[in-house]
Order: structure tokens, then sequence, then C-alpha cells
């Protein structure tokens, strides 16, 4: 499993021109799965994801995490996370998840999300999605569940 995590000051997501989530301050995530991925995993990859400490404090030092912040939450399901391009200039997708299965865990991620975080907004998996953020920093941590566990 793969996180793009972004720190922002605001994010949202459109499809078919109707917003589908949009947050303030807080973390918009790109989630990539693989078909070695479990809730096991998942839930690993959430824990470390949102407890993070990537906000400033009062003396302005990264210190704080989402919940010290009361920040909210965008996860988007992003399958070319896993884009292999080592050969030839198109990329390969061969190592995304099957999308049954990617799309049951990224459902599973929204759910305990709200273990963390009051307000979880989402895209819509595998629609044609139009992101909009302001990156707060910019500050963008990239998960991989291979490098963590």
């Amino acid at each position: 499993m793969k996180f793009v995590i972004q720190r922002v000051q605001k994010a949202s997501v459109t499809v078919d021109q109707k917003i589908t989530g949009s947050i303030g301050q807080g973390f918009f995530i790109l989630v990539g799965i693989n078909n070695e991925d479990t809730e096991e995993i998942a839930d690993k990859m959430l824990k470390k994801a949102l407890n993070l400490r990537i906000f400033p404090d009062r003396e302005g030092k990264t210190n704080c995490s989402l919940q010290d912040v009361s920040g909210q939450l965008l996860l988007v399901s992003q399958f070319t996370l896993y884009a292999n391009c080592k050969k030839g200039n198109r990329p390969s997708f061969f190592n995304a998840g099957d999308p049954e299965h990617a799309n049951t865990l990224y459902e599973y991620l929204l759910k305990q999300s709200h273990h963390y975080c009051d307000v979880v907004q989402s895209g819509i998996f595998g629609a044609d999605m139009k992101v909009e953020l302001i990156n707060d920093g910019p500050f963008t941590i990239v998960l991989d569940s291979d490098e963590l566990f």
C-alpha cells in the first residue's frame, strides 16, 4: 500500500462537475493499493499516517498530529501510484490491485478513518476526478508499506 500525504490548507475533489469531497486544514491522501494488501496493512498505514506529527505547534515546530489540530481528511484512490516505468515510456499498472480488492480496502480505510478524524471526505473509486488543493508548506510525505512493515 502506498500513501502520498499532503498537508493542506484546503482540498477538494470533483467528479462530473460535482464536488464529492472537500476539506479545510488537514491531510489530502492519495491511496494506492496492490493485491497483497490486507486490512492489517491498511490499519498500520492509517495509524502511521494519521499520527504523523507534521503540523506546527505554537513555536512553529512540526510537533502536532492531525488530531492535535482538529484536522480534516480527504482520501482519494490512486492506482497510478503503482505505475512501473522501467521499460519504455508507457507505464505499466500490473502491480496495481485488482479493482474489486482495491475498492474493498479503500472503503475499509474510509470507515476506519473515522476513528482518527471527525471529518473524512473522499473521491469516487475509479472515477475521473479533478483535484484542487493548497499544499501547506509545501509538505508532502510518501509512505510505502513495503518499506515500513
